[in-house]
């Protein structure tokens, strides 16, 4: 069993709801989980507790909300410390047809300097839920304009399958761990 720490940025609850999904994957797999909102500022917190990390975000703009890529850019020097894995929450799903494989396909610069950063097993990318009252005027215009869909776009077949390959590797890394394989003191 690992100690994970699920730690995520939501600011209309959809990756909230993503990440406690995760987490209960995790802990079905036997996994001890914490679930955690990132605050606006991780200055200060101490060591980061647990084996490994699960790091998310909603993404707007391009980008993670503040608090996750203010995580990453103050633990950069720690994040290495241990398996983890990101993923990140956006409206590909909302999209119509050749603007969705469009998206499918963009890298986004903010986000893929934060995966250089990490260097995580794995970089989940999952659509969330997007509702009218989410956007400002000129936002749902264009949202309109592009002939996108409001509602909820969560997949979540696919987000049990990435949180259960989580639990795969964990089971995997803490097995070699258990059995001291890749550690000088074995190789003595």
């Amino acid at each position: 069993m690992a100690s994970v720490r699920v730690l995520y940025a939501s600011e209309h609850h959809s990756t909230q709801e993503i990440a406690d999904r995760i987490g209960e994957r995790l802990r079905l797999s036997g996994h001890h989980v914490e679930t955690q909102a990132l605050r606006a500022s991780s200055e200060g917190q101490g060591p980061l507790p647990g084996d490994a990390l699960v790091l998310g975000s909603a993404v707007h703009d391009g980008a993670w909300l503040p608090a996750a890529e203010g995580f990453v850019r103050d633990n950069a020097d720690r994040l290495g410390d241990r398996p983890t894995w990101m993923f990140s929450v956006g409206m590909t799903a909302a999209l119509p047809g050749p603007l969705r494989r469009l998206a499918e396909r963009m890298v986004q610069p903010r986000i893929a300097a934060l995966v250089e950063v990490v260097r995580p097993r794995d970089h989940g990318r999952f659509s969330g839920v997007i509702r009218r009252e989410h956007l400002d005027r000129k936002g749902a215009l264009l949202f309109r304009l592009l002939g996108c869909r409001y509602g909820d776009h969560r997949d979540w077949a696919a987000i049990d399958a990435w949180a259960d390959g989580i639990a795969r590797e964990l089971d995997m890394w803490r097995g070699g761990r258990a059995r001291g394989s890749g550690t000088r003191d074995d190789d003595a």
